[in-house]
């Protein structure tokens, strides 16, 4: 068993995500089950001055849809945000990841498009650095699999058959240093992250993981730092006020987690 120790690294990062749908923040539960949650740029705001570190904006439908990311929204979410912001959803290639970064976030992540043209993450690392770049996962239980996990495309609809770990690791050689594995075991049901998702990718690739779907009580998001997650991203539980960020922050320290002030 695991001695569940706390990383001595850099300050953990809180990540609050709004999923956009039409516009609009959503929430969902595995992946489903879609309610609205607020406009983005009152999110944005609320959070900004809650004291979170960064921020997740993803499109959820913009890759089912045929389309590119919602522009007009990052703009008008990079005029309120204090924060540097990941934008995802959409985004296939070089130049619309460029066009969501000109339009005024600070990184970018892809899923589908990573995953149908691996090349396109190491060209994405080599045009905007490897900071900039983040690739998503999502994955769901498979025991047929090696590891365990499945890879799932276009907003968590449809199947791959390719092993989650093993493509995170191939993900990991194109340069890229952030990947966002989301469960959609976990998702929205507050039960908990998907530990050994987290600490599979974690001893796989080595690079920044975010904890992604399934926190619902503060000692969930001490568990994904044991697991090896550095970021910690959630959605519903800050949406609707079930964790405050300051509170999370002061349970974090309190357990021996270095957080931002």
């Amino acid at each position: 068993m695991r001695n569940k120790t706390i990383p001595a690294t850099l300050p953990v990062i809180i990540m609050p995500c709004l999923d956009m749908q039409a516009g609009r923040v959503v929430k969902g539960v595995r992946f489903v089950e879609i309610r609205d949650a607020g406009d983005p740029v009152e999110c944005c705001l609320a959070y900004c001055r809650a004291g979170a570190d960064e921020i997740a904006m993803l499109d959820i439908t913009a890759t089912v849809e045929g389309r590119a990311t919602l522009l007009d929204v990052v703009k008008r979410v990079a005029a309120v945000a204090t924060v540097p912001f990941t934008v995802g959803g959409g985004i296939a290639d070089v130049k619309s990841a460029e066009a969501v970064l000109q339009a005024g976030a600070g990184k970018i992540s892809t899923s589908s498009a990573a995953f149908r043209r691996p090349e396109v993450i190491g060209e994405m690392v080599q045009a905007f650095g490897a900071e900039r770049v983040t690739v998503a996962i999502d994955a769901a239980q498979n025991p047929k699999l090696p590891s365990g996990y499945e890879v799932f495309i276009d907003g968590g609809r449809t199947a791959t058959g390719c092993d989650a770990v093993e493509w995170a690791r191939r993900a990991a050689g194109f340069g890229v240093r952030t990947i966002l594995p989301t469960s959609k075991s976990t998702d929205g049901v507050r039960t908990g992250y998907d530990l050994p998702l987290i600490r599979a990718i974690k001893d796989a690739t080595g690079t920044t993981v975010v904890a992604s779907g399934g926190a619902g009580k503060l000692e969930h998001f001490r568990e994904a730092v044991e697991a090896g997650a550095t970021v910690l991203l959630a959605a519903s539980v800050f949406h609707f006020n079930v964790i405050g960020i300051q509170e999370l922050k002061a349970y974090l320290r309190q357990h021996g987690v270095t957080v931002q002030p």
